[in-house]
């Protein structure tokens, strides 16, 4: 039988780097080249990776429920925009705090379009993909049979869990809220959703939940300006330019749904740099809850999403799939909650 020491031997690297490599762990430094040769070597010795399961040579043989999965984590984002967002990053520690009270390990974390290569994912029981990642190239390197858990809030995945929150809903009601203060005049700002693809694949980008909901809302109650939605990048540095080029536009709504904390934060400086205050002259409230979001100043109405819990519902929906404790798809939608501070005041004279 083909072992990982044939392969380390014959591509003169050592048998751990294999080991990484073929695990597609994305915190390897090697270059691109030895990565490919290794990718090579494997395909041309017919290597097939056993699975690895926990095991206590003093305990009786392992039943179903009690084998140890290798499970893989793909994520849509950056390790930067992990670290940025504590949305992501919130998800994947749900997802590994309840991986330790089940018999699952995460052996890999793998970032599609970070330059790593996916050529097989046969080796885990399991994958949770966390974004938008296109489920075509993920159906065609994963066996049919191992479950897939999707945390989405974009992607219509037929066939396979799907962890998500109540964006729709909580869109709603921010209007909905917005409008009792006396808000007729109300703006959006967001992100595009990218549909990322594996080893250099086209993306393609699709509209955010929270952006088709607050245009479909709006128009529905006759209120819709579409030049009053301003779509940027993520984080930060897109919420003060978006919020810049609306303020420099002279038609400044009295309210704002902001998709995300972050990007409100990048908001609040440019209302703060161009004189203007916050609620007196703008209402804003966003989403996610981070903790900055209550120390802010303002402190930051927004939509607390259960990010952590997301996590941990993707790991218990993974287990169940993998033991055949439950056969058919499901769609969990965790609640989204209205969280009311001081960002948000009746539209007063000034508006």
């Amino acid at each position: 039988m083909i072992t990982m020491k044939d392969i380390a031997e014959k591509a003169n690297v050592s048998i751990a780097t294999v080991s990484r490599i073929l695990n597609n762990d994305a915190t390897l430094s090697v270059s691109e080249e030895t990565r490919q040769r290794v990718f090579e070597i494997a395909k041309e010795l017919n290597y097939k990776p056993v699975r690895r399961r926990s095991t206590n040579r003093a305990n009786p043989p392992k039943t179903k429920e009690s084998e140890c999965y290798n499970i893989a984590l793909l994520l849509a984002v950056s390790q930067h925009e992990e670290t940025t967002d504590p949305y992501f990053s919130s998800i994947r520690y749900g997802i590994e705090e309840q991986c330790k009270q089940l018999p699952l390990h995460v052996s890999s974390v793998i970032r599609v379009n970070s330059g790593t290569d996916i050529q097989d994912l046969s080796q885990f029981d399991g994958l949770i993909v966390i974004g938008g990642i296109d489920p075509d190239d993920i159906q065609r390197h994963f066996p049919e049979e191992r479950p897939i858990i999707f945390i989405t809030q974009v992607i219509d995945v037929d066939g396979y869990d799907v962890v998500c929150s109540d964006l729709e809903a909580a869109t709603e009601k921010i209007i909905d809220y917005l409008i009792a203060l006396g808000h007729t005049r109300i703006g959006y700002i967001g992100g595009s959703e990218t549909i990322k693809k594996f080893n250099g694949g086209k993306s393609y980008e699709v509209d955010d939940i929270r952006k088709r909901t607050f245009e479909k809302k709006m128009k529905a109650l006759g209120l819709y300006e579409p030049y009053h939605v301003f779509v940027g990048d993520w984080g930060p540095a897109g919420g003060y330019e978006l919020m810049k080029t609306a303020i420099d536009s002279g038609d400044l709504p009295s309210a704002f749904v902001i998709a995300s904390d972050p990007m409100a934060i990048g908001a609040l400086h440019a209302i703060h740099q161009a004189n203007l205050k916050v609620p007196e002259d703008i209402s804003i409230i966003s989403f996610d809850d981070i903790d900055a979001a209550a120390f802010l100043n303002p402190p930051l109405s927004t939509v607390k999403i259960y990010a952590h819990e997301m996590g941990r519902l993707s790991a218990n929906a993974l287990h169940e799939r993998r033991t055949g404790n439950r056969n058919i798809p499901v769609k969990i939608v965790t609640p989204a909650e209205l969280i009311i501070r001081e960002s948000c005041a009746k539209r007063g004279q000034n508006t």
